[in-house]
């Protein structure tokens, strides 16, 4: 699945590196993403909705079993 994961992130990146952000994989536990959000994104006031309509229904889409996406708070 990390694999799988890793990929559709890539594509989830690109798009977000539109808009001077990107995305980082945390973890995977109990089908639950953990993933980071970089650059601009990080401090966006939208970014949940980004995490919520975006990066998980991108991953549920290609993953069904994946429950859902958390973001990680970035590293200081």
């Amino acid at each position: 699945m990390r694999e799988q994961v890793e990929e559709i992130l890539k594509d989830v990146a690109k798009a977000l590196k539109r808009d001077g952000g990107d995305i980082e994989l945390v973890d995977i536990e109990d089908n639950v993403v953990k993933v980071r959000l970089k650059g601009s994104c990080a401090g966006c006031p939208f970014s949940q909705m980004t995490i919520k309509n975006f990066v998980e229904k991108e991953l549920r889409n290609a993953i069904p079993e994946i429950e859902k996406v958390e973001a990680v708070p970035v590293k200081l």
